[in-house]
């Protein structure tokens, strides 16, 4: 099968050699400045015992002009509408995860559409490092789990339903005990190289042994089915920083404005 075949099927794809060794320039530039000063979004995922550090930051394009660079330069919008089948593709937010050489902290399975205020099923998340990644220690996607049902989302670090009430969503299946009962997807990776998966694909990542730190930006972007759905309780990552106006967020509706660019066509 095809890329957008397998896309469909399985819920996550590798792409090689799709972002530039400029963009990846870029990318990295500004990874290293929220490391240095992160925003008041940023979460550290890591126990404070793990020996390493676990680093998440949101929405910071627009106070990092590389990444508002790389944005409209990369082609990755437009390999979503083909793997989507959408004839738009916009903006959702921009996810910055850094593990620092020797971070012990696992990422646990989960989804990532129930932490959102989006529905619908055309979607690509873009699972972008900027430094090679051993195979142990990429991220590992469950084959065909965005063909499921929406699974319980919880906090990484101390496993609280913080977002669906208790009891509303199916819990998340042990699949580290289950691996053998299940394909799940996990690539070597060059800077360059990127993983698309759906924001329904059950999806974790381990820590890193390598002798170098794993930095990743990852791209969250909206095909044409895909609408604002508000919540009752703070998204994560928690959308309402955004200032966006009422008239950009309305229920039912594609997200759009200055927070939710169209970044294909552009």
């Amino acid at each position: 099968m095809g890329i957008v075949d397998d896309y469909r099927t399985d819920g996550a794809v590798i792409l090689r050699g799709v972002v530039t060794p400029k963009e990846i320039e870029l990318l990295s530039v500004g990874i290293d400045a929220v490391i240095d000063c992160p925003s008041p979004r940023a979460k550290v995922a890591s126990a404070s015992d793990d020996p390493g550090f676990f680093l998440e930051d949101f929405t910071t394009w627009r106070e990092h002009r590389e990444f508002g660079e790389f944005l409209r330069s990369t082609q990755l919008p437009e390999i979503a509408a083909s793997l989507t089948d959408s004839q738009t593709i916009g903006l959702y937010h921009d996810h910055v995860l850094v593990k620092q050489s020797g971070t012990r902290q696992r990422t646990p399975w989960h989804q990532d559409q129930p932490y959102y205020d989006v529905e619908g099923f055309q979607n690509v998340s873009f699972w972008i490092p900027v430094d090679p990644v051993l195979v142990e220690d990429s991220l590992e996607l469950i084959a065909g789990s965005h063909l499921g049902p929406w699974l319980m989302p919880r906090s990484f670090l101390d496993q609280q339903a913080q977002w669906f009430p208790e009891g509303s969503l199916a819990e998340m299946p042990n699949f580290e005990k289950e691996r053998e009962s299940h394909r799940v997807l996990q690539w070597a990776m060059q800077p360059g190289d990127v993983i698309a998966f759906h924001m329904l694909t059950v999806h974790g990542a381990p820590g890193v042994s390598s002798t170098h730190a794993r930095r990743v930006f990852s791209l969250r972007v909206l095909g044409d089915d895909m609408v604002y759905s508000p919540r009752d309780w703070v998204t994560s990552p928690d959308m309402s920083v955004m200032f966006a106006g009422q008239e950009e967020r309305v229920s039912g509706q594609p997200l759009r404005g200055e927070w939710f660019p169209q970044l294909w066509p552009r």
